[in-house]
């Protein structure tokens, strides 16, 4: 390989004087720890920002001529880093770092956050550790990666720290002897994770057949066993990596089919995790591998050199996101999120109506919903009156909603808000399922999710109306009754007052109010879609089947049955319960922090309006009415804003999808819009052969 050659560069923020003075310290002290001198070095190296990558390619080059023209510098610095490899243990570097423990998710969540807080000790005898020394800037990988791998490359030949063994027999060199041990030791721990217990849950074959994961490290050793005698008999023919490639590539596979069954099935943070860590050792092993093909190859590390740059960058990312709790999470949270957005997805797909069956069954449903809410609202107004303690009062709250919400699902009715946390994981899907690479879309694939965007509208429309249109007149009528009965009023003038303040569009905090009810919309949805994955992962509807006392209690039949609502319902009923303690202790965690902290929900506001227009006789100005009425409007439109929008981000983060067309799809919905104004409240009339489906089973 022909050295390039390097000239001195004023576009560099790093000045040559200091690079001098970094090396000549490693000549004024050949025998002293290198350590704080490379130390130094880095640090003339690291740009004053971490993204000027190229000040630093500037600075590295700087470096690479001054080597090249003195002799003396080249030899020291090599010496050093050669001093580093034959002293220091190396195997934690090549088996730790860039590679989760197995200690567990919450376990290292724990140990990465204390970690930030209080750094660990740095142990100089190990390499790993002094890497993190060298790179201790989280941003160090941006100019690290940023830098051109030539220019690293001709940093690593100027060194030419390769390990000769021209003659025959010749030791191994410390650092070749601890790269091969650190191949076993990553090969002992493959065959570890494919033991897992959670592994052989979900994918039985494991135990059927042979296993690759055991298979890959009886060839390892095979091949390990074989180099050591390559690297003593330099005419020894051994073979090559071929077989532990294969081997490798059916672990992959069993991961991928884990991965795609769990997506499909269940899954869990520790399953994840396990995966996570399956995929990991087996890169590593393969870089690892690569690097020592090209070094037998050429029976030169100059050859392997290419494979050596890219295991120093992915070395020192490691080592720069040891501590990085983003990455982590999204790494482990990816699979679960993708099954918990595809199980309310799914739900989701019960709130778009397509005909008309379907719509009108959906506005029944709705008019359900909105019947039990007036009922809801009145508990709420009596609970008021009581004057519980705060505690007490909250739970109480808490209680009123989440059985209510329960209760409306049990009898398949509809909750308006409900839909677009639900909705928006089904158009994310669709969505994934239209767009190529980078995000793009053909116009007839926009034109199919622009018809879904419609249906979804006209029935979102469709809930509202049938909540309000039967929470307001069943609100007056049980205030009727109630008067009747009670010989006055339910509310007084004065709550009334207040209950129409409440909703009024400027002067209270009702829209903000109205984003914190998105807000729990949002999480009722991921805790339902958790819920389903729990019932599916941990396979309950199968466990109770293994009860004895309920089969004698309920008889088999009977068990069965509810054993498969719980399976199908599980999640729905957790989020709906989950929801109603959100709203109720929104309030209580306001009066409790002293926060300006409160709800609004549309069902529920239109509800309060129906009882306070007849606490007041109706006897109130039109545009009192009229602005409690734009009131409650627009406390809909940021229900459906707030959760729509975070149930989408999370559903398309979820899938990994970018979407780049969304001034597309705009143009596409305004035209269709335009042709067709009623598509978006209305849907066409029946279409032969049309098959009904109940849009409230889910």
């Amino acid at each position: 390989m022909t050295r390039p050659l390097f000239k001195l560069s004023t576009a560099s923020s790093q000045s040559p004087d200091a690079l001098l003075e970094a090396l000549g310290n490693l000549n004024a002290s050949p025998d002293a720890d290198p350590t704080p001198l490379l130390v130094q070095l880095v640090d003339t190296l690291r740009p004053r920002r971490a993204d000027d990558v190229e000040s630093a390619t500037q600075a590295l080059r700087a470096l690479c001529y001054l080597l090249q023209t003195r002799a003396d510098l080249r030899g020291h610095l090599r010496l050093a880093i050669l001093r580093l490899f034959a002293e220091k243990k190396q195997v934690s570097l090549y088996v730790d770092s860039g590679v989760f423990p197995n200690t567990g998710f919450f376990s290292e969540t724990a140990r990465r956050l204390s970690r930030t807080l209080l750094p660990d000790v740095v142990s100089r005898d190990y390499l790993k550790d002094l890497l993190g020394l060298f790179f201790h800037d989280p941003a160090d990988e941006r100019w690290v990666e940023g830098t051109p791998d030539e220019d690293w490359l001709a940093l690593f030949t100027l060194l030419d720290l390769a390990p000769g063994h021209s003659v025959s027999g010749a030791p191994m060199a410390p650092a070749l002897a601890q790269l091969l041990e650190g191949l076993l030791v990553i090969s002992y721990r493959i065959s570890a994770i494919g033991l897992e217990p959670e592994l052989l849950r979900v994918e039985p074959s494991i135990e059927n057949f042979e296993s690759p994961f055991l298979a890959q490290n009886a060839e390892m050793l095979r091949f390990l066993k074989q180099f050591e005698q390559w690297w003593r008999e330099p005419d020894f023919q051994a073979e090559d990596d071929r077989q532990l490639q294969v081997l490798f590539d059916q672990c992959r596979s069993i991961g991928d089919r884990i991965r795609n069954r769990a997506a499909r099935e269940g899954t869990s943070l520790s399953l994840t995790f396990h995966l996570q860590r399956l995929r990991q050792h087996l890169e590593r092993a393969e870089s690892l591998l690569e690097l020592l093909r090209e070094f037998r190859r050429e029976r030169s590390l100059e050859a392997a050199l290419p494979q050596a740059v890219a295991l120093f960058k992915a070395l020192v990312r490691a080592e720069c996101r040891k501590n990085d709790l983003k990455t982590y999470w999204r790494q482990n949270v990816e699979l679960l999120a993708r099954r918990v957005t595809e199980n309310a997805g799914r739900t989701g797909e019960h709130y778009i109506t397509e005909s008309r069956s379907e719509y009108f069954a959906l506005l029944r449903s709705a008019l359900l919903g909105g019947f039990v809410i007036a009922f809801m609202a009145l508990n709420k107004l009596e609970l008021a009156k009581l004057h519980l303690p705060p505690l007490t009062e909250a739970l109480a709250f808490c209680l009123n909603y989440g059985l209510g919400f329960v209760l409306i699902h049990i009898l398949h009715g509809t909750v308006a808000t409900k839909q677009p946390a639900m909705t928006a994981n089904a158009i994310a899907a669709s969505i994934d399922e239209a767009t190529g690479p980078g995000g793009s879309a053909k116009p007839r694939n926009l034109e199919n999710l622009a018809g879904l965007v419609a249906r979804t509208c006209r029935s979102q429309m469709a809930a509202i109306i049938g909540n309000i249109g039967l929470a307001i007149p069943m609100a007056m009528v049980i205030a009727f009754i109630a008067n009747q009965l009670a010989g006055g009023h339910l509310i007084g003038p004065e709550k009334a007052e207040h209950l129409l303040a409440d909703v009024h569009p400027w002067h209270s905090g009702a829209i903000l109010y109205a984003g914190v009810a998105g807000v729990c919309l949002f999480l009722a949805g991921l805790i339902a879609g958790y819920y389903d994955n729990l019932a599916a992962y941990n396979r309950i509807p199968q466990r109770l089947m293994q009860l004895d006392w309920p089969k004698r209690l309920f008889g088999e039949a009977r068990l069965w049955r509810v054993a498969n609502y719980v399976e199908n319902n599980l999640g729905a009923l957790a989020g709906n319960f989950f929801f109603g303690f959100l709203l109720g202790g929104m309030t209580a965690i306001g009066t409790l922090f002293g926060l300006p902290v409160d709800i609004r929900h549309i069902a529920f506001s239109s509800a309060y309006l129906g009882y306070a227009a007849v606490a007041l006789d109706f006897a109130m100005p039109w545009q009192t009415l009229a602005l409690a009425g734009l009131g409650v409007a627009a406390v809909g439109l940021s229900n459906l804003a707030v959760s729509f929008s975070l149930a989408l981000y999370v559903a398309l983060k979820a899938r990994q999808v970018s979407f780049a067309q969304g001034r597309h799809l705009v143009a596409s919905l305004a035209r269709r819009f335009w042709r067709s104004p009623g598509e978006f409240l209305l849907p066409p009339r029946a279409l032969p052969a049309e098959e009904s489906r109940d849009p409230a089973a889910g």
